[in-house]
């Protein structure tokens, strides 16, 4: 999978259709080459706990060495403190090599600017084209670039969280806080610990710790998988339960009653918090929640929707000047920070809110407008030509109001469901949001019946 998210794909197989070792270095040398035509020589390079990490670190730093540029090795890290590191070292680019909330066989190269942001649409085109053709220079030997590792600047992420003006450590040690984690064996074992430690939450219980990749459940944050931290929550009489995803850039949150805050509901509690502190606009794609709408305009703000993907949403942000931003799947975007998706910084803000509510998670979650979303995916046989299926759909919903900036998205009077497909895998996601479980659900079912009809 080639898109805005990455290079991305399964571990093994042949090339060219799977992520094997020839298309970790083909592509890792087609980015490399292009920094290296703009002047630029010092690369960041970082992994989350896969699998299949080392073996693609290795392929990766070396191939950067390779061409004659400089490499600074974070090893096991999180996606947002590899971004912050570009910034913080000066360097011209950074590599992540996480598939995020993808299963274990799954791995990918996320490709950074200079600025730590994902590259563009236009330089990723380049990658891809200077990739196909393999015109790639590689230095010689007396041109061939250094290596170091740095394992401090995950340290330095905290240090710049806690340092922000809406992060209150005071306030949240007042308040003793019990929390359970699970850390799906992967770099949030060590990066949400450490950032407690540092908010001064000391009474911390982190579930499947060990960080070996071997995945204890499917990765991504969803109610489905996070049964044990909803149970652990409640057995320890936890405050709140914290899940990230294996690169800590997704967050969602338990309440105290093991009831999920919602992972749609990570963006509205903190752009609340945000809001009521600095006034402005917001920004979510086209398949998040209208809450985060209401939240921003009781502050007197402006909501804007992007199509969905980390690089449109920050696009749309900058475009608006808008003081919050992410997507629904809980990923929080705070421009005073960085503009990336970052765990860390959603969780010291949404403690710092929790703590100043004077409510327990279950109390501070029914503050929020009741709004239920379906999320659903429909498996892509190979060759599937989803343009062609979503066209059809938008002419059978001709009589709605149709929104077709990223994909379909059809707006009924009480709901809506968005039709795109995935960047990081072959699927058709079909997000649907109503006010009730039922109708949510009733929407998407009602829709996917007619793609696999046209399928």
């Amino acid at each position: 999978m080639k898109s805005i998210s990455g290079i991305r794909g399964t571990i093994g197989g042949q090339p060219g259709d799977n992520l094997t070792p020839i298309d970790i270095v083909k592509f890792t040398a087609a980015y490399g080459s292009i920094i290296k035509s703009n002047g630029g020589k010092k690369i960041i390079v970082g992994r989350d706990g896969r699998m299949s990490g080392e073996m693609v670190r290795s392929l990766v730093v070396n191939t950067l060495i390779g061409l004659g540029l400089d490499v600074v090795d974070l090893g096991l890290s999180t996606t947002p403190t590899v971004e912050m590191a570009v910034v913080f070292e000066g360097a011209d680019g950074g590599i992540i090599l996480t598939a995020s909330h993808n299963p274990k066989q799954w791995n990918a190269l996320k490709l950074l600017n200079n600025k730590g942001e994902f590259i563009s649409a236009e330089i990723g085109k380049q990658v891809l084209v200077l990739a196909e053709k393999e015109d790639i220079e590689f230095a010689g030997v007396d041109e061939l670039g250094h290596y170091e590792t740095d394992d401090t600047l995950l340290q330095t992420h905290i240090d710049a969280t806690l340092a922000h003006p809406l992060v209150n450590r005071e306030l949240i040690a007042s308040k003793k806080f019990k929390v359970v984690v699970d850390a799906i064996n992967s770099s949030g074992a060590v990066a949400v610990p450490q950032l407690l430690q540092a908010l001064s939450v000391t009474d911390v219980t982190v579930l499947n710790a060990e960080m070996h990749g071997n995945f204890a459940h499917n990765p991504e944050p969803l109610a489905e998988h996070l049964v044990e931290l909803c149970s652990e929550v409640v057995n320890q009489k936890a405050h709140l339960g914290i899940a990230v995803d294996p690169d800590v850039d997704r967050l969602c949150f338990v309440c105290d009653d093991g009831s999920l805050f919602g992972e749609e509901y990570t963006l509205v509690a903190v752009a609340d918090y945000v809001l009521s502190n600095k006034k402005g606009n917001t920004v979510s794609n086209l398949s998040s929640t209208r809450a985060l709408r209401d939240v921003t305009e009781k502050y007197g703000g402006t909501y804007y929707a992007s199509a969905v993907g980390e690089v449109n949403v920050v696009t749309k942000m900058k475009e608006v000047q808008a003081v919050m931003g992410g997507e629904g799947n809980g990923g929080i975007i705070d421009p005073q920070l960085h503009y990336g998706r970052d765990a860390m910084i959603g969780i010291a803000l949404f403690l710092t809110h929790l703590a100043q509510s004077n409510l327990s998670c279950a109390a501070l979650r029914k503050t929020y407008p009741d709004y239920f979303m379906s999320k659903n995916k429909i498996d892509l046989p190979k060759g599937t030509d989803v343009p062609a299926i979503l066209s059809k759909v938008k002419e059978q919903y001709a009589a709605f109001p149709v929104n077709t900036e990223d994909g379909v998205k059809i707006e009924f009077e009480k709901s809506w469901v968005h039709l795109r497909a995935s960047n990081t895998e072959p699927i058709i996601r079909v997000y649907s949001e109503a006010p009730s479980v039922a109708e949510a659900e009733q929407v998407a079912k009602e829709v996917m019946e007619k793609i696999e009809g046209l399928m």
